[in-house]
């Protein structure tokens, strides 16, 4: 679209030389075909660097942006890029094809496809499957009954993925209006699961905001797990049973989760790192360590304070 096509619709003044956008990003991963937002200052870094073809932000930090970059002024930006996010929202049709297939694939026959659909080699789909529009799988996996794979999502080679599962549903994001109303952001990434990845039964895998939501290679997922929009879960990884990722969490290789764990938005868990059954993780944690409670500390410091609430119970 126009940008000033955009901005009559999401009602913003707009006197600059037009340009065509072709969808939105963040303010590091923006081209300058893409628009883009700001409301926090700890990205304020960023504000300089970013290529984004325009940004919606608040007048007083519109000095900053390159001067390539078109300020959109406003003061409710997120807001703002919420109505633009429907503007590019993926049409939703109920039309399909039959898929591109490799060799020796099994299909039952009440699974359904939309358009587009490539299947590699030795693939396997039962019962009430549904893989929608331009979703790929790769060679020797299978897909279980009743699983649903949403639009543009990607599934590697030698991959699992358990009943009941759904992945590329939209992540939960919303703006706000001043009267308290809350506003769709349009979830316009994907789903990316590289190779070898196992997910269990109930699943739900939130497609990106923007970009992709990641499960890298080798890791594996228990049943009812919750993986919101663009997190990024690192190789040979393991999720036990409904343990819970916000949105935007990202880790290194070989984290461990036990059941019902969860972490907070915005934040990384670094390689190795182990968080026990029932841990709150609240802000970014080092590698290559334990921890438990909640708020998340370390193991060893959780027993011991475990300890001592049990000696003033015991004195009491």
């Amino acid at each position: 679209m126009k940008l000033s096509q955009i901005c009559q619709e999401i009602n913003l003044d707009f006197s600059e030389q037009d340009r065509e956008i072709m969808g939105l990003h963040t303010l590091n991963e923006a081209t300058p075909s893409q628009l883009s937002f700001f409301t926090d200052e700890k990205y304020i870094d960023q504000l300089s660097t970013t290529k984004a073809g325009a940004v919606l932000l608040a007048s007083k930090y519109a000095p900053l942006l390159p001067e390539q970059t078109i300020a959109l002024i406003t003061d409710e930006a997120y807001l703002k890029l919420a109505l633009s996010s429907k503007l590019f929202a993926y049409e939703v049709l109920t039309t399909g094809e039959e898929p591109n297939v490799g060799t020796n694939c099994h299909m039952d026959t009440k699974s359904s496809f939309g358009k587009g659909v490539v299947l590699g080699d030795n693939v396997t789909i039962m019962a009430g499957a549904y893989i929608g529009d331009g979703v790929s799988i790769g060679s020797n996996s299978i897909v279980y009954p009743n699983v649903t794979i949403y639009h543009a999502s990607s599934i590697g080679q030698n991959c699992i993925i358990h009943a009941g599962t759904v992945i590329g549903s939209d992540g939960y994001g919303f703006a706000h209006t001043k009267q308290g109303e809350h506003i769709k952001i349009y979830q316009n990434g994907n789903v990316i699961i590289e190779d070898d990845v196992e997910i269990g039964a109930n699943c739900v895998i939130d497609r990106a905001v923007f970009g992709s939501t990641y499960i890298r290679k080798g890791s594996k997922l228990d049943n009812l797990i919750q993986v919101a929009h663009n997190c990024d879960l690192g190789e040979h990884s393991l999720l036990a049973a409904q343990v819970g990722l916000a949105g935007s969490t990202t880790t290194g290789r070989n984290i461990v989760m036990g059941g019902q764990s969860a972490s907070a938005g915005h934040l990384h868990l670094e390689a190795f790192t182990t968080i026990a059954g029932k841990g709150g993780v609240t802000k970014s944690l080092k590698g290559a360590k334990t921890y438990a409670g909640f708020p998340a500390i370390e193991h060893k410091k959780w027993l011991r304070l475990q300890a001592k609430l049990a000696f003033l119970l015991k004195g009491k």
